[in-house]
């Protein structure tokens, strides 16, 4: 590719080195091979048609991710962000029917989940929370200043992860999604309206608690990148307004942005599903500056959003899964589309979501060989990865 970041005849790069200068739009010896993971009802239907069988579905040794040469992602710099201390207790079945049960969780949730078929996310039939009382229980669990929060030795720690061959991440939070998953869709829609000062001290209340855990280990620890997430988008847009993304939320992340951003961490990214478009420009002025996964079928496009924000924008992932599910043809097609992206720099393209039973194992590994020849990888690189050892 003419003008490509990629250059072979750099000297092999470390996965840290190689993370950090793709990302800021720097020459390296060949592009990052990274994908999202896959449905279990992929790997079983890839097991009848050739996956060894015992191959785990997440990363690492023994994964699938491992068998198609997968890069090794990130280490991650350990905080606590979550209940402290977390509810406990027995889940308790409130019924049980052929492909499903109903299940009571401690924290109050009361789910719907099936046991036979496609299993994907639970019905919820009642969330932890519906107002200022089911808040207080959760919010005495957030405190910032909770001892168990602190117990990490992060100058201890830093000499691990000064050494690190990979890219070394920290945990960014959420600032929408975590109240929309203890409120509900509905209940928070509403919710916004109704009781909005409600809303507005949950959300603040994460806020104060991710700049109290991240700014000992940022002190401490030089960190590559941050990540967080948020799923608040379908495929007409997000499910909050952005208006009023931009004045209740939007501040609050500009602050840990600003945060990350005085300790040297520019790459942070938010993982949201959905067509997020509509909420590009806010998380650009916030600081989050990376895109992922860009779900292209739902009008999230990455060649668009590069063309339009330049090197203002970051991205991950954004090959449209629903070609794979089609011929060699439409694959070949879809990695053409990005391939200038890729020759750009700021980019790891990979499958937009978890990978669907639709695709073919033939299919996959046929994706996965062409995606690597775009990426610049050697010939014995490719020849090397156990996934494609057989012939197409």
């Amino acid at each position: 590719m003419p003008n490509s970041v990629i250059n072979p005849d750099k000297p092999a790069l470390t996965h840290r080195e190689r993370f950090r200068r793709l990302m800021h739009f720097q020459t390296v010896d060949r592009g990052i091979h990274w994908e999202f993971g896959y449905l279990a009802e992929t790997i079983e239907r890839w097991e009848k048609e050739g996956l060894p069988k015992g191959f785990r579905r997440y990363e690492g040794k023994c994964s699938v991710e491992e068998y198609f040469g997968v890069d090794p992602h990130y280490l991650l710099v350990p905080i606590d962000i979550g209940l402290q201390p977390p509810f406990t207790g027995e889940v308790k079945i409130l019924k049980q029917a052929k492909d499903k049960r109903i299940e009571e969780h401690p924290d109050g949730t009361i789910m719907e989940v099936k046991t036979e078929g496609v299993r994907t996310i639970p019905h919820y039939l009642k969330m932890p929370i519906s107002g200022w009382d089911d808040w207080k229980r959760f919010k005495e669990r957030l405190n910032p200043k909770s001892p168990e929060r602190h117990c990490f030795d992060y100058q201890a720690l830093n000499e691990k992860f000064r050494h690190a061959n990979v890219p070394v991440g920290i945990s960014l939070g959420s600032f929408f999604g975590v109240p929309r998953n203890w409120i509900g869709f509905e209940q928070i829609s509403l919710m916004l309206y109704d009781a909005p000062d409600l809303v507005e001290d949950i959300i603040e209340t994460l806020t104060c608690l991710y700049e109290a855990v991240l700014e000992p280990a940022l002190r401490e620890i030089e960190v590559d990148y941050a990540g967080g997430w948020e799923d608040i988008c379908f495929r007409s847009g997000p499910m909050i307004s952005p208006s009023m993304f931009r004045s209740l939320v939007a501040p609050r992340v500009k602050r840990v942005g600003n945060l990350l951003r005085q300790h040297g961490v520019d790459i942070i990214w938010t993982d949201c599903d959905g067509n997020i478009n509509d909420l590009v420009p806010i998380w650009l002025e916030c600081g989050i500056n990376c895109m992922f996964p860009v779900e292209v079928h739902a009008g999230s496009d990455p060649v668009q959003l590069r063309e339009k924000y330049g090197h203002d924008i970051l991205l991950r992932g954004g090959v449209n899964k629903r070609a794979l599910s089609q011929g060699r043809k439409e694959i070949l097609a879809e990695l053409k589309r990005v391939e200038k992206l890729v020759a750009d720099g700021g980019y790891i393209p990979g499958v937009d979501h978890r990978v669907p039973q639709d695709v073919s194992y033939e299919n996959y590994r046929y994706y996965i060989r062409e995606k690597l020849v775009m990426l610049g990888w050697k010939k014995e690189e490719i020849e090397s990865v156990e996934g494609l050892a057989t012939e197409f």
